[in-house]
């Protein structure tokens, strides 16, 4: 079985408890068709690029699974029939992470501290 990382978009005025919902929508899917999902994270709701059906923002979900091929096509069915769910990408990957995805070690990298004063000195 191949691994997969599925990450879909969710309308903005959803609740939590809906997003939540959806994702588990997802991973009963994937386990009904003899998957098995390893990691879901929720990003929460972040800003666009650009506005999708006239939504700004976005509940942004992503699960990590490993399973056949046709069990990715049929989470895309299903994925793609919901009105709630605005975008969604499934790639497949050689491993999947074992700790938190990067999004959600966003907070935790170091960053150089900024000196607006350095370009200042003759």
């Amino acid at each position: 079985m191949a691994l997969y990382e599925h990450i879909f978009l969710a309308r903005q005025d959803l609740a939590q408890a809906q997003v939540d919902a959806l994702a588990a929508t997802a991973t009963e899917i994937v386990e009904t068709n003899g998957g098995k999902v390893s990691k879901t994270e929720t990003w929460g709701l972040r800003t666009l690029a650009y506005k999708i059906a006239k939504n700004r923002k976005a509940h942004y979900v992503m699960l990590a699974f490993e399973a056949p091929g046709d069990v990715v096509a049929e989470l895309e069915r299903q994925t793609q029939i919901n009105e709630d769910v605005l975008r969604y990408m499934t790639v497949k990957v050689d491993e999947l992470e074992a700790g938190p995805s990067v999004m959600m070690r966003k907070g935790e990298r170091d960053r150089k501290p900024r000196r607006d004063d350095e370009a200042l000195d003759f």
